[in-house]
């Protein structure tokens, strides 16, 4: 049996995902560079190898930290690099670079506002879409989320019919409510910070998300899944929601501040399956 001839190599991330273009630099023992190529769409590279002996393979890629090993070139001309794991730039992975498209039916976009300064309450919305981009470098991750303001549901049809109205989400004249990510900053193992603007009520704000990717994986339909989690805290001054309700004890009946909590589930891709 003939045994393959020349430079190989398979650059993925640790996922398993292919990293396009990862390019490898070969120095010899002197720290003198003998070869630099790249590998293609799919991860993986072929090349001829340099003369036999003993070398450093360095493997870099745009928003991914280097990785170093020794290279060995048979008498033969082989040269074996195996797979190569990538790690993310700062320890971090996310999914593979591309378009997602978040899934209503697997996720929630829930607010909670603290009722008499005492207990929390929860309201979620029923009707939202949105798209994440999945960039290189990673930072450079985009998304943009649509939420019908009307389908505020607190299990309190009163309550709910109040927020519809001009006192708060004032939905007659802004029915929709936006988000737009526009870059991501690393924050630790699988944790990020979301830097985008949130339209709500007619007003635009900036608001940062404070991201934790939960992973990746198959789904029936035979694609693939990703999911994160999500909160930040909201003030409704700065959204021109004023109203509320001083009681006698001097109590305000909702607070004045808004945490939203997150639970997103996005297919690969730019639409759901079926």
């Amino acid at each position: 049996m003939e045994v393959s001839r020349g430079l190989r190599a398979a650059v993925r991330t640790r996922d398993g995902w292919a990293v396009p273009h990862a390019a490898v630099t070969i120095t010899d023992p002197t720290g003198t560079q003998v070869a630099r190529v790249q590998a293609g769409e799919n991860g993986d590279l072929a090349a001829p190898a340099p003369p036999p002996g003993a070398y450093t393979a360095i493997v870099t890629a745009v928003g991914y930290a280097p990785a170093a090993s020794t290279l060995i070139v048979t008498a033969s001309g082989r040269a074996d690099l195996g797979t190569v794991v990538l790690a993310r730039a700062g320890g971090v992975e996310l999914p593979p670079p591309g378009p997602w498209t978040i899934d209503p039916a697997h996720s929630s976009v829930a607010a909670l506002a603290q009722h008499l300064g005492l207990s929390s309450v929860r309201g979620r919305f029923t009707s939202f879409e949105g798209r994440i981009d999945i960039a290189e470098p990673v930072e450079a991750s985009r998304v943009v989320a649509r939420i019908d303001a009307a389908s505020i549901d607190t299990g309190t049809r009163a309550r709910d019919e109040h927020l519809r109205s001009a006192d708060f989400l004032n939905v007659a004249e802004h029915p929709v409510i936006e988000y737009r990510g526009e870059g991501l900053t690393p924050r630790g193992d699988d944790r990020w910070t979301v830097h985008g603007h949130l339209t709500l009520n007619g007003h635009t704000r900036p608001v940062d998300l404070d991201l934790t990717y939960l992973g990746t994986g198959p789904d029936p339909w035979g694609g693939v899944r990703a999911a994160f989690r999500a909160t930040t805290r909201l003030r409704r001054l700065d959204f021109g929601i004023r109203f509320n309700q001083i009681l006698e004890a001097g109590i305000a009946a909702v607070g004045d501040s808004l945490k939203i909590e997150l639970e997103i589930q996005a297919a690969q891709g730019t639409s759901l399956p079926g």
